[in-house]
């Protein structure tokens, strides 16, 4: 079992999960974050962390579409391993639907 980060974190991006993550399995993209689920060892400490609550078990029904983007840009971008500001358009965003469609980039983030 693993978590998977959902497209409710693009553009809003917060990361107080990433300093509570013992195996530091987060990865940093331009507007959101991913865990790579090979590396993520279900231990959930990062979950309750999401002012947002985009993290969820992979048990959770939400998570399916969002497992295997959560690898795939695992791969290829950043570790984050230190909390950073939010980005500016995190309240303005926050509530809005069908984020990934939308608003999401595969461009990385700066990592640490």
């Amino acid at each position: 079992m693993t978590y998977v980060v959902l497209d409710v974190c693009i553009m809003c991006k917060h990361t107080d999960c990433v300093e509570v993550c013992p195996v530091d399995c987060f990865y940093e993209g331009e507007n959101t974050l991913v865990i790579n689920p090979d590396e993520c060892i279900d231990c959930g400490v990062c979950e309750p962390e999401c002012p947002i609550e985009a993290i969820v078990p992979d048990s959770d029904e939400r998570a399916e579409e969002f497992l295997e983007m959560n690898r795939e840009y695992s791969e290829q971008w950043p570790v984050i391993t230190t909390k950073k500001d939010a980005l500016p358009t995190a309240e303005e965003y926050r509530d809005k639907e069908n984020k990934f469609e939308k608003y999401f980039s595969k461009e990385p983030g700066e990592g640490d």
